[in-house]
């Protein structure tokens, strides 16, 4: 099977008004983060089957759909990479990482970031130098700061909370709300395993992070304590 097929299989069972509600959800107008991306209106779990019907699809044709202007597409190469490198060996995930990285640039969406990043940057780095994510972290393209921090959630979920917090750390004055919602997000999901780690790191920096980040941190701390931070009151 050729991209070129998936990609008209993909057109040809989309739904157009499923579509015209992603393209606003997803802030593709002119202006937005993602302004221009094209949706077709296919379901997730929809792709995920098709991720499996077509997990033998070579390098190239992944690399294909990935470079596709038709976000499913790209979505469909990026949830087979993860299923690929899942099941691969040490030079298969290898590959599978430097693929990932030379192509950030399509990997242009929170959606996209956020089912990939921790499953091959993340697992990939797991027991070598975390020097990458830290030139992620610095890169001028969104999408791969947004890459940094998610792909920390694979040490998280490992009980191991230092790397998410250097990077968060690291991101506490970036300008761009999708990176205060990551940061606050992978803060609250150390809260949620180790309450004493979060409230730490809270406590030294809670009053310069933007609100957007401050608010999703502490989403799931009991309303009075929650309050206090709000407040600057702790």
């Amino acid at each position: 099977m050729r991209a070129s097929q998936i990609t008209m299989r993909l057109k040809s069972l989309g739904d157009r008004e499923r579509a015209k509600v992603n393209q606003r959800f997803f802030k593709t107008g002119k202006g937005e983060y993602a302004e221009g991306d094209v949706f077709v209106g296919l379901r997730v779990p929809e792709i995920r089957q098709w991720a499996r019907e077509y997990e033998k699809l070579s390098f190239a044709e992944i690399t294909r759909l990935l470079h596709s202007p038709i976000h499913e597409a790209r979505l469909l190469a990026l949830l087979i990479l993860v299923q690929s490198y899942r099941k691969g060996d040490a030079t298969f995930q290898r590959q599978i990482y430097n693929l990932y990285l030379q192509n950030t640039r399509f990997i242009n969406n929170w959606d996209l970031v956020d089912v990939s990043a921790e499953h091959i940057v993340g697992r990939y780095l797991k027991n070598r130098s975390r020097s990458p994510l830290h030139t992620l972290a610095g890169s001028d393209l969104l999408w791969e700061r947004r890459i940094s921090i998610l792909a920390t959630f694979h040490y998280i979920k490992c009980g191991e909370f230092a790397e998410t917090l250097r990077i968060a750390e690291r991101l506490l004055r970036d300008p761009e709300d999708l990176i205060h919602k990551a940061v606050g997000w992978m803060l609250r999901e150390i809260g949620n395993r180790d309450r004493l780690t979060e409230e730490a790191f809270l406590k030294r920096h809670y009053r310069m992070m933007p609100r957007t980040m401050l608010r999703y941190a502490i989403e799931t701390f009991p309303e009075r304590l929650r309050q206090q931070y709000l407040q600057g009151e702790i």
